[in-house]
């Protein structure tokens, strides 16, 4: 019988063998080593330079404005109380501001002065004003003229009715009658009528008496 030991020697013997006959037989693999790069990424850790202002706390937010004023120029966004953004300069008339607003055309917006304060000092030249907004042209729609003929009535041209003029007015007037002239008034003899019979009556009832 073979003694355990020697079997294992032999089986190590014939492994390692094997081993080395692959390692001899196999293509050599070259590593190509590539060199890394040494640089570093830049960060920003500077501030910006310039005045910088915020919104007073007092006011909950502020609009800004595409220029300065808010009757030339459209809103195009807030401010909220205690936020600070740069600034660029003042208007002509020194009432706004030009600050730093992303998300809009140029990154520039206006803000009412009297709503901020100036948080870092720095240059505030002044600033000529941007062209005024364009307004929106007004639509002009095409009516069919035979749709707006269905929901109109037409309209029957008739005949005026014919003025006639009334009769002249004819005004009486009195003529004196020619052949009164140098009679006695009737009135007046009416008049002397009634004295004499006046008279009379007295007369009658004084010798009744």
């Amino acid at each position: 019988m073979i003694p355990t030991r020697k079997i294992q020697l032999v089986v190590f013997a014939a492994f390692t063998f094997a081993a080395i006959a692959l390692t001899i037989s196999a293509p050599a693999q070259s590593t190509a080593l590539a060199q890394q790069p040494t640089g570093s990424i830049p960060t920003v850790t500077g501030t910006p330079s310039g005045a910088i202002v915020g919104v007073f706390l007092d006011l909950l937010q502020i609009n800004v404005y595409s220029g300065p004023s808010e009757f030339l120029y459209p809103a195009i966004g807030v401010l909220l109380a205690g936020q600070e953004m740069p600034a660029y300069g003042y208007s002509e008339d020194k009432t706004y501001i030009q600050i730093y607003y992303p998300g809009v055309p140029n990154s520039v917006a206006w803000v009412y002065a009297p709503y901020v304060k100036v948080v870092k000092p720095g240059p505030l030249p002044a600033l000529s004003s941007p062209p005024t907004p364009t307004p929106a042209a007004t639509l002009v729609f095409d009516i069919d003229p035979t749709l707006v003929a269905a929901f109109s009535s037409p309209v029957i041209p008739t005949r005026l009715p014919t003025f006639t003029p009334p009769a002249p007015l004819v005004i009486a007037t009195f003529s004196e009658d020619s052949s009164a002239i140098g009679r006695m008034p009737v009135g007046l003899l009416i008049l002397g009528f009634g004295f004499i019979g006046a008279l009379g009556a007295l007369i009658s009832f004084l010798r009744g008496r």
